[in-house]
Protein backbone atom coordinates (compact mmCIF):
# COMPACT_ATOMS: atom_id res chain seq x y z
CA UNK A 1 0.00 0.00 0.00
CA UNK A 2 1.29 3.39 -0.91
CA UNK A 3 1.07 5.79 1.50
CA UNK A 4 0.50 10.03 0.37
CA UNK A 5 -0.52 12.72 2.56
CA UNK A 6 -3.85 13.91 2.41
CA UNK A 7 -4.72 17.09 3.58
CA UNK A 8 -7.86 17.72 6.01
CA UNK A 9 -9.67 20.70 6.10
CA UNK A 10 -12.84 20.14 9.16
CA UNK A 11 -15.96 22.43 8.65
CA UNK A 12 -15.06 25.24 11.22
CA UNK A 13 -11.96 26.01 9.17
CA UNK A 14 -9.55 24.22 11.34
CA UNK A 15 -6.63 22.41 9.36
CA UNK A 16 -5.07 19.18 9.97
CA UNK A 17 -3.51 16.55 8.23
CA UNK A 18 -4.11 12.55 7.72
CA UNK A 19 -2.33 9.75 6.53
CA UNK A 20 -4.08 8.77 3.40
CA UNK A 21 -3.65 5.12 2.33
CA UNK A 22 -3.65 5.00 -1.95
CA UNK A 23 -4.20 1.36 -2.84
CA UNK A 24 -2.01 1.41 -5.85
CA UNK A 25 -2.50 -1.59 -7.45
CA UNK A 26 -2.47 -1.65 -11.16
CA UNK A 27 -2.36 -5.45 -11.86
CA UNK A 28 -5.72 -5.15 -11.07
CA UNK A 29 -6.56 -2.53 -13.22
CA UNK A 30 -8.31 -0.66 -10.88
CA UNK A 31 -6.10 2.34 -10.44
CA UNK A 32 -6.18 6.04 -12.30
CA UNK A 33 -3.16 8.18 -11.13
CA UNK A 34 -1.22 8.54 -7.46
CA UNK A 35 -4.13 10.57 -5.96
CA UNK A 36 -1.32 12.86 -4.54
CA UNK A 37 -1.90 17.22 -5.05
CA UNK A 38 -1.98 17.11 -0.92
CA UNK A 39 0.36 20.31 -1.98
CA UNK A 40 -2.06 22.00 -3.87
CA UNK A 41 -5.15 21.85 -1.05
CA UNK A 42 -6.24 18.51 -2.49
CA UNK A 43 -7.04 15.15 -1.11
CA UNK A 44 -9.44 16.69 1.15
CA UNK A 45 -10.88 14.66 3.70
CA UNK A 46 -13.37 17.69 4.74
CA UNK A 47 -14.14 20.29 2.49
CA UNK A 48 -15.11 23.82 3.20
CA UNK A 49 -17.07 24.66 0.33
CA UNK A 50 -17.08 28.34 0.87
CA UNK A 51 -18.01 28.94 4.13
CA UNK A 52 -21.09 26.08 3.47
CA UNK A 53 -19.39 23.59 6.01
CA UNK A 54 -19.27 20.73 3.39
CA UNK A 55 -18.00 18.16 6.23
CA UNK A 56 -17.19 14.58 4.79
CA UNK A 57 -19.57 12.42 6.95
CA UNK A 58 -21.85 13.41 9.51
CA UNK A 59 -21.20 14.75 13.01
CA UNK A 60 -22.93 12.83 15.57
CA UNK A 61 -20.69 12.72 18.42
CA UNK A 62 -19.27 10.04 18.43
CA UNK A 63 -15.49 9.55 19.56
CA UNK A 64 -13.20 7.82 17.40
CA UNK A 65 -10.79 5.43 18.88
CA UNK A 66 -10.66 1.96 20.57
CA UNK A 67 -12.31 -1.38 19.39
CA UNK A 68 -15.16 1.11 17.79
CA UNK A 69 -12.66 2.93 15.60
CA UNK A 70 -10.60 -0.62 15.27
CA UNK A 71 -14.05 -2.50 13.56
CA UNK A 72 -14.88 0.34 11.56
CA UNK A 73 -10.94 0.72 10.05
CA UNK A 74 -11.38 -2.92 9.11
CA UNK A 75 -15.13 -2.29 7.60
CA UNK A 76 -13.83 0.20 5.54
CA UNK A 77 -10.08 -1.09 4.47
CA UNK A 78 -12.10 -4.41 3.22
CA UNK A 79 -14.56 -2.71 1.32
CA UNK A 80 -11.78 -0.12 -0.09
CA UNK A 81 -10.08 -3.26 -1.24
CA UNK A 82 -12.93 -4.30 -3.45
CA UNK A 83 -13.44 -1.07 -4.76
CA UNK A 84 -9.58 -0.89 -5.74
CA UNK A 85 -10.24 -3.55 -8.16
CA UNK A 86 -12.98 -1.36 -10.27
CA UNK A 87 -11.78 -0.38 -13.64
CA UNK A 88 -10.76 3.42 -13.13
CA UNK A 89 -11.27 4.12 -9.72
CA UNK A 90 -7.94 5.25 -7.51
CA UNK A 91 -9.18 4.41 -3.68
CA UNK A 92 -7.67 6.19 -0.58
CA UNK A 93 -8.54 6.16 2.84
CA UNK A 94 -9.27 8.94 4.98
CA UNK A 95 -10.72 10.05 7.76
CA UNK A 96 -14.43 11.87 8.41
CA UNK A 97 -15.66 14.59 10.38
CA UNK A 98 -15.91 11.71 13.62
CA UNK A 99 -12.40 10.25 13.34
CA UNK A 100 -13.57 7.18 12.12
CA UNK A 101 -11.34 5.81 8.41
CA UNK A 102 -13.29 6.72 5.28
CA UNK A 103 -13.01 5.90 1.57
CA UNK A 104 -12.15 8.46 -0.99
CA UNK A 105 -12.92 7.06 -4.86
CA UNK A 106 -11.65 9.56 -7.41
CA UNK A 107 -12.97 9.05 -10.93
CA UNK A 108 -11.14 11.10 -13.96
CA UNK A 109 -13.71 12.58 -15.66
CA UNK A 110 -12.00 11.08 -18.71
CA UNK A 111 -13.53 8.21 -17.69
CA UNK A 112 -16.47 9.33 -16.39
CA UNK A 113 -17.62 11.56 -19.37
CA UNK A 114 -16.60 12.87 -22.79
CA UNK A 115 -15.20 16.84 -22.63
CA UNK A 116 -17.25 19.27 -21.76
CA UNK A 117 -20.44 16.82 -21.43
CA UNK A 118 -22.29 15.16 -17.88
CA UNK A 119 -23.40 12.20 -20.43
CA UNK A 120 -21.99 8.98 -18.63
CA UNK A 121 -20.37 6.90 -21.15
CA UNK A 122 -20.64 3.42 -21.40
CA UNK A 123 -17.23 1.94 -19.36
CA UNK A 124 -18.26 4.65 -16.97
CA UNK A 125 -22.12 2.88 -16.50
CA UNK A 126 -19.86 -0.65 -16.19
CA UNK A 127 -17.78 0.90 -13.60
CA UNK A 128 -20.78 2.68 -11.40
CA UNK A 129 -22.28 -0.20 -11.95
CA UNK A 130 -19.92 -2.13 -9.54
CA UNK A 131 -19.52 0.56 -7.28
CA UNK A 132 -23.36 0.38 -6.69
CA UNK A 133 -22.97 -3.41 -5.74
CA UNK A 134 -20.46 -2.90 -3.57
CA UNK A 135 -22.50 0.33 -1.82
CA UNK A 136 -25.75 -2.30 -1.80
CA UNK A 137 -23.49 -4.76 0.05
CA UNK A 138 -22.22 -2.31 2.53
CA UNK A 139 -25.29 -0.27 3.63
CA UNK A 140 -24.34 0.95 6.55
CA UNK A 141 -22.41 3.83 5.23
CA UNK A 142 -23.46 7.59 3.56
CA UNK A 143 -21.90 8.94 0.42
CA UNK A 144 -20.85 12.14 -0.57
CA UNK A 145 -20.24 13.04 -4.15
CA UNK A 146 -18.29 16.00 -5.76
CA UNK A 147 -17.78 17.29 -9.23
CA UNK A 148 -14.45 18.62 -10.11
CA UNK A 149 -13.04 20.89 -13.09
CA UNK A 150 -9.91 22.63 -14.58
CA UNK A 151 -9.79 26.49 -14.36
CA UNK A 152 -11.09 26.99 -18.69
CA UNK A 153 -14.10 28.89 -18.77
CA UNK A 154 -16.33 30.57 -16.30
CA UNK A 155 -16.93 30.39 -12.75
CA UNK A 156 -20.35 29.86 -13.81
CA UNK A 157 -19.66 27.38 -16.40
CA UNK A 158 -17.69 25.15 -14.40
CA UNK A 159 -19.90 25.63 -11.81
CA UNK A 160 -22.76 24.37 -13.55
CA UNK A 161 -20.37 21.48 -15.67
CA UNK A 162 -19.51 20.25 -11.75
CA UNK A 163 -23.07 19.94 -10.51
CA UNK A 164 -24.13 18.06 -13.51
CA UNK A 165 -21.69 15.76 -13.52
CA UNK A 166 -22.08 15.26 -9.67
CA UNK A 167 -25.67 15.25 -9.86
CA UNK A 168 -25.42 12.69 -13.10
CA UNK A 169 -23.74 10.24 -11.33
CA UNK A 170 -26.05 10.25 -8.26
CA UNK A 171 -28.74 9.74 -10.09
CA UNK A 172 -27.20 6.59 -11.82
CA UNK A 173 -26.12 5.21 -8.41
CA UNK A 174 -29.95 5.90 -7.39
CA UNK A 175 -31.44 3.59 -10.26
CA UNK A 176 -29.31 1.06 -9.52
CA UNK A 177 -30.55 0.30 -6.93
CA UNK A 178 -28.82 2.58 -4.14
CA UNK A 179 -31.06 4.48 -1.82
CA UNK A 180 -31.16 8.23 -2.83
CA UNK A 181 -31.20 9.20 1.17
CA UNK A 182 -27.83 7.69 1.74
CA UNK A 183 -26.51 10.13 -0.55
CA UNK A 184 -25.63 13.82 -1.61
CA UNK A 185 -23.73 15.62 -4.59
CA UNK A 186 -22.07 19.23 -5.52
CA UNK A 187 -20.09 20.69 -7.68
CA UNK A 188 -16.76 22.53 -6.61
CA UNK A 189 -15.86 23.75 -10.21
CA UNK A 190 -11.97 24.41 -10.04
CA UNK A 191 -11.56 24.66 -6.38
CA UNK A 192 -9.66 21.82 -5.41
CA UNK A 193 -7.12 21.33 -8.04
CA UNK A 194 -5.31 18.08 -7.44
CA UNK A 195 -2.89 18.66 -10.15
CA UNK A 196 -1.55 22.75 -11.96
CA UNK A 197 -3.79 23.78 -14.00
CA UNK A 198 -0.98 25.46 -16.32
CA UNK A 199 -0.54 22.40 -18.17
CA UNK A 200 -3.24 19.98 -20.13
CA UNK A 201 -1.76 16.77 -17.83
CA UNK A 202 -2.62 18.82 -15.06
CA UNK A 203 -6.16 19.97 -16.19
CA UNK A 204 -7.04 16.38 -16.64
CA UNK A 205 -6.43 15.14 -13.37
CA UNK A 206 -8.47 17.69 -12.32
CA UNK A 207 -11.58 17.30 -14.52
CA UNK A 208 -12.85 14.06 -12.04
CA UNK A 209 -15.39 13.00 -9.69
CA UNK A 210 -14.62 12.25 -6.21
CA UNK A 211 -17.11 10.09 -3.87
CA UNK A 212 -16.43 9.79 -0.02
CA UNK A 213 -18.21 6.77 1.72
CA UNK A 214 -18.37 7.47 5.25
CA UNK A 215 -19.57 5.33 8.42
CA UNK A 216 -23.11 6.41 9.21
CA UNK A 217 -24.75 6.61 12.47
CA UNK A 218 -26.17 2.52 12.47
CA UNK A 219 -22.50 1.26 11.93
CA UNK A 220 -20.94 3.63 14.44
CA UNK A 221 -23.26 2.47 16.66
CA UNK A 222 -22.98 -1.61 15.90
CA UNK A 223 -18.91 -0.78 16.14
CA UNK A 224 -19.23 0.63 19.75
CA UNK A 225 -21.67 -2.11 20.65
CA UNK A 226 -18.90 -4.49 19.44
CA UNK A 227 -21.31 -6.51 16.81
CA UNK A 228 -20.04 -4.86 13.59
CA UNK A 229 -19.37 -7.63 11.42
Amino acid sequence: MKKTLCVLLSAMLMLGFSGCGSLNNTAKGGMIGAGGGAAIGAGIGALIGKGKGAAIGGAIGAVAGGVAGTLIGKKMDKQAEELAKIAGAQVDTCTDVNGFEAIKVTFDNGILFGFNSSKLGEDAKSSLDKFATSLMNNPQTDVQIYGHTDNVGTRAANEKVSNARATEVKNYLTNAGVPTARMTSQGLAYDYPVASNDTEAGRAQNRRVEIYITANEDMIKAAQDGTLQ
